[in-house]
């Protein structure tokens, strides 16, 4: 019983200290919503309003309606071309334009032939990415020009036509890959920088000393830390999901109260880990830095901003040892693809182990300081 009493009491001190501290409250409740915001607009691989600019030699009813197929979207935006090739090529490699196009002035006459007409194409290199959307977007409209100036017989056609449907995203909307992932990243980063510099800031003004003169436990201490946090955090998790869902329109298609559970065995792993940073520093300004050199790769290796599959072999296999990568494909299976439990089960197990592992070290190293 005065176990209970005792660890409630502490529970009741931290939560004080959590809702005094207003620069605490504001990490954990707005910067969550400011970062999910932010990196989901900025993270986007989708390419619009791209500076095209376009010198038709050709001249014709035809040429004119490939320039229109090209700006009919928000993809690409007519620009000033110049007056000849040479300054094209110079506003392309000058950065004034994204991509550049020269229609030959036999197109007209080749088409009514049935002669291949080469369309020459300036692409700036600098952003590959950005180049390889482009060329991918010219490609498709140029594809789409050309089956409708083909006429060709029954008999010619090809017998196989390709039907493409995209499960679980069909409009293929890129912030239902990326808010997910943003989601998961923000909780592992604001639980560890959080929890480290709680017990930090302890450290610093003594009153993990004073606690020691208490008639209380270490893991009553760090039971205590952990319990009022993680609640908060769940507010966090909270938030988060309905931004995600309002704000972006991304689906939540699973189980709520296993996205739920999940969430939590995260933020314990956040949390421990923040505990076992602040117990190896010396102050709070080696524990952030070395929190940000743990989080940074941890980040990368998630698979939240871009997929696992397409990094080199060696960092796949680096990635399993990343606890954040199994929440980030427990949150995409959850509410994109509605899975349950029995699905994404040995994720969870996965993760129920980093969350064990890290709070035993964290508590071993917290025992060892206070000892």
């Amino acid at each position: 019983m005065d176990y209970a009493i005792q660890l409630k009491a502490l529970i009741r001190k931290e939560l004080r200290q959590i809702f005094r501290d207003r620069e605490l409250l504001f990490l954990l409740l707005f910067m969550p919503v400011m970062q999910i915001t932010l990196y989901s607009f900025a993270l986007s691989p989708e390419v619009e309003h791209l500076r095209l600019g376009v010198i038709d030699y050709a001249n014709s009813s035809t040429s004119r309606e490939l320039v229109g197929r090209l700006t009919s979207n928000m993809v690409f935006d007519l620009k000033p071309a110049g007056a000849n090739e040479q300054e094209l090529s110079n506003k392309v490699k000058g950065g004034k334009l994204e991509a550049g196009m020269i229609i030959p002035p036999e197109l007209e006459r080749h088409i009514r032939s049935g002669i291949p007409t080469k369309i020459q194409v300036f692409l700036d290199g600098v952003d590959a990415n950005t180049a390889g959307i482009t060329g991918g977007y010219l490609t498709q409209i140029l594809s789409a020009f050309n089956g409708k100036l083909e006429n060709k017989s029954a008999s010619e056609k090809s017998a196989v036509e390709p039907k493409v449907t995209y499960v679980y995203n069909a409009g293929l909307e890129s912030r239902w890959f990326f808010v997910p992932g943003v989601l998961a990243l923000v909780l592992n980063l604001v639980s560890t920088l959080v929890s480290s510099a709680a017990v930090v800031r302890e450290k610093d003004t003594g009153t993990l000393e004073q606690l020691l003169m208490t008639p209380v436990s270490s893991f009553q201490i760090l039971a205590a830390k952990v319990i009022p946090l993680s609640a908060v955090l769940m507010v966090n998790v909270l938030i988060s999901l309905l931004v995600a869902v309002v704000f972006y329109g991304v689906p939540f298609r699973g189980n709520f109260f296993l996205f739920l559970g999940i969430s939590f065995l995260a933020i314990i792993v956040g949390i421990s880990i923040g505990i076992a940073l602040a117990a190896f520093s010396a102050n709070q300004r080696q524990s952030l830095l070395t929190s940000f050199f743990i989080n940074l790769p941890v980040i990368q290796l998630s698979g939240a901003l871009s997929p696992i599959e397409s990094m080199p072999q060696f960092w796949q296999d680096l990635s399993l040892l990343d606890p954040l990568r199994y929440y980030v494909t427990c949150v995409k299976a959850i509410m994109l693809k509605g899975v349950g439990f029995q699905t994404i089960w040995p994720n969870v197990l996965i993760l129920a182990i980093f969350a064990i592992v890290f709070l035993s070290l964290s508590s071993a190293r917290f025992r060892k300081q206070l000892a």
